[in-house]
């Protein structure tokens, strides 16, 4: 309950440097004391909690809750809070409890703001066409439908409906900082909504944003960062001169080393360091740490960008209106270019520079190389690549979201419906090329790339390899204890639902049967989906889903690929397959063991021992880097292909006794 001040107060409060038009416009809650309040100015409507407790800051320094040298216009403070040093004023806001404000410029809200929700982010094409509204519940996937999707126009009006609405709910003449709340040291606050235990700390300006910090995982914004007409989610930092400009950071992501972006989306766990980026979609993982990278016009997710990358969506005469996909897992080696509008399949490698418009989203787990000019494409050979599988094995590790409430879902599996689904796809193209060129010829020409011959019949190994593997591993985890009998076994085998047939799709980080993606835009399109809240839910649920849809997309293809049906199948080929499994698997393995081997061969122990003989520099090496059986990813390398055998040898006892 808040009172008036009574006129002793008043005289306590004038005698200590404190001043008021009007008085009466001040109230207090019970409790409160006049002692810790110096050269205050107070104007318009204010309201004052209790100043009981200290904060104790670093160096063993501790400060008494208070209010001194500050001007507070249209004010509410909470209890326990020190306010001081306040160069012009604090206007029109709400401030939490234990909330710890020093050195600031001003802060104030000016008009009925938004806080940045409602802003149009000019992703993709910066000329305008594909506008995001960010807002507190943006996703990734409602992103990329958003952005994508504009050929389902009356879906595009009722999503920006739907933000439009939150966005209004949500506007207010008065913003609000919010409880354990530490801002030091500070320029400019304008219109911008702060959560519980943020902390901002020599930061130049903040303009029209919301920080979506919380007590499960606090927001940090630190020294000379510039931010306009943002919103940054939980858990993320944004530090050291990062500049954003119509930004959307996703929780838990790390922007700094002077970063610098302007209509960008940022979803979770992206990292940005030193470097640049306009216009671009940044699925959850997008990494990007050099100066000299520029990331433009591009949709990217789960992406390592190497020194020097950079892209081109300004060649002809209408500006920059083309844009690129590097579907997820990609990765840009130092100094590599390419040329938009382009897009690159799942978990590809980008070397060289590349001035020709490619489509190779059919064709994953690929190099693209730069010769003489042109572009080479190995289809596959990232399969055999010991960095493709420690990536899909770090991705997980490396999620830092603490917040219970998770904006984005992700799923890791580096073999899926998506991945290969294009695999077959892939596989039917090479052996197209094969047949109308003739399996002699040199090389073959695929979407403005050169593939070599050698480089096609290699790649129709490994994809052979990944999708015995990948449907293997379905059955097996199908039926997992349940191998009492074979009409147990049927039984187990039958789809939930035919819900995960046909097409599947990556909505920037979560995979989904094109069915279910269909069921949600044209729950949205109807009416039916409603609101922000109800499509996250949604799509949460379909992601909790996801083996059950990958179990229905997996039978049918075992179906075909192995000539077997649900009535007429037998132990027998339930042996085969697993047969056929088990030797893909440990074949991949040994693939990968002898890459991983590349790593501790003689060229790799150049530069070690650099003072001594041959013998220093084992020495050397295998004191930094270690010894190459007892390398931790080589050892569960080799307990992988054992755990599998056994695994497989197990299966096939099982049903040797059905």
């Amino acid at each position: 309950m808040y009172r008036k001040l009574t006129n002793e107060e008043i005289n306590a409060l004038q005698a200590q440097g404190c001043q008021s038009d009007k008085w009466a416009a001040v109230e207090v809650r019970d409790g409160f004391s006049t002692e810790h309040i110096r050269q205050v100015i107070f104007s318009g409507s204010v309201r004052l909690g209790r100043l009981n407790s200290f904060f104790d800051l670093p160096g063993g320094v501790r400060k008494h809750a208070g209010l001194r040298q500050v001007t507070l216009h249209n004010c509410e403070i909470g209890d326990d809070v020190l306010i001081e040093n306040i160069q012009n004023y604090i206007a029109n806001y709400q401030i939490g409890n234990h909330t710890f404000i020093q050195n600031v410029d001003r802060i104030l809200t000016d008009g009925k703001s938004s806080f940045g929700n409602g802003v149009e982010v000019a992703v993709l094409n910066e000329t305008g066409g594909r506008e995001v509204k960010i807002n507190d519940k943006l996703s990734a996937h409602v992103a990329y439908i958003l952005a994508l999707y504009r050929h389902r126009p009356e879906l595009i009006a009722k999503l920006n409906g739907m933000i439009d609405f939150y966005a209004q709910k949500h506007a207010s003449d008065t913003g609000t900082i919010g409880d354990n709340v530490f801002i030091c040291n500070v320029g400019l606050i304008r219109n911008v909504r702060m959560g519980n235990n943020t902390h901002i700390e020599g930061a130049s300006r903040l303009e029209n944003g919301s920080i979506n910090s919380n007590e499960h995982d606090p927001v940090h914004i630190g020294h000379s960062v510039i931010a306009d007409d943002f919103i940054i989610c939980s858990g993320s930092k944004v530090e050291d001169g990062t500049m954003l400009t119509r930004c959307f950071v996703g929780q838990a992501c790390q922007l700094g080393h002077s970063y610098s972006a302007s209509d960008s989306l940022f979803f979770s766990n992206c990292q940005g360091e030193n470097g640049e980026a306009c216009a671009i979609f940044a699925g959850p993982y997008t990494v990007t740490h050099h100066k000299s990278t520029l990331l433009i016009a591009g949709m990217f997710s789960f992406m390592n960008a190497g020194s020097g990358s950079n892209q081109s969506n300004h060649m002809y005469k209408l500006g920059p209106i083309h844009q690129g996909i590097i579907e997820r897992g990609g990765k840009t080696t130092s100094d590599s270019y390419i040329l938009w509008p382009a897009k690159i399949g799942a978990f590809s490698l980008i070397m060289g520079r590349h001035y020709r418009n490619s489509d190779t989203s059919d064709m994953p787990f690929s190099y693209l190389i730069e010769n003489e000019n042109e572009t080479y494409l190995v289809p596959g050979v990232n399969l055999k690549s010991v960095g493709t599988i420690r990536d899909a094995q770090k991705f997980p590790k490396r999620d830092k979201r603490k917040d219970p409430n998770k904006l984005d879902q992700i799923n890791f599996n580096l073999l899926s419906p998506y991945t290969v689904q294009k695999m077959f796809k892939g596989t039917e193209i090479l052996r197209s090329l094969q047949a109308h060129c003739g399996e002699t010829s040199e090389t073959y020409t695929y979407q403005s790339c050169i593939i070599k011959n050698s480089a096609l019949r290699k790649g129709l190994s490994l994809y052979n390899k990944a999708i015995r593997k990948f449907l293997g591993n379905s059955l097996i985890s199908r039926l997992e204890n349940h191998t009492a009998s074979m009409e147990t076994v049927r039984q187990r085998l039958r789809p939930d639902n035919d819900l995960g047939l046909g097409e599947w799709r990556d909505l920037g980080g979560v995979l989904m049967p094109k069915t279910v993606v269909n069921e949600l835009l044209d729950g949205i399109e109807t009416g039916k989906i409603a609101r922000l809240k109800e499509i996250n839910a949604f799509i949460e649920k379909a992601h909790q889903q996801y083996y059950s849809y990958e179990w229905t997309w997996a039978w049918e293809k075992i179906c075909a690929y192995y000539d077997v049906d649900l009535e007429t199948i037998t132990s027998a080929d339930i042996i085969a397959i697993v047969e056929d499994w088990r030797e893909a698997v440990v074949g991949l393995d040994k693939i990968l063991y002898e890459d991983a081997k590349k790593e501790f061969s003689l060229n790799a122990r150049t530069g070690f021992g650099a003072d001594g003989n041959s013998d220093d520099r084992l020495l050397d090496f295998e004191y930094v880097r270690g010894n190459f059986e007892k390398n931790p990813f080589v050892s569960s390398l080799l307990q992988h292909i054992e755990k599998k055998t056994a695994l497989g040898n197990r299966v096939i006892a099982e049903m040797k006794n059905l």
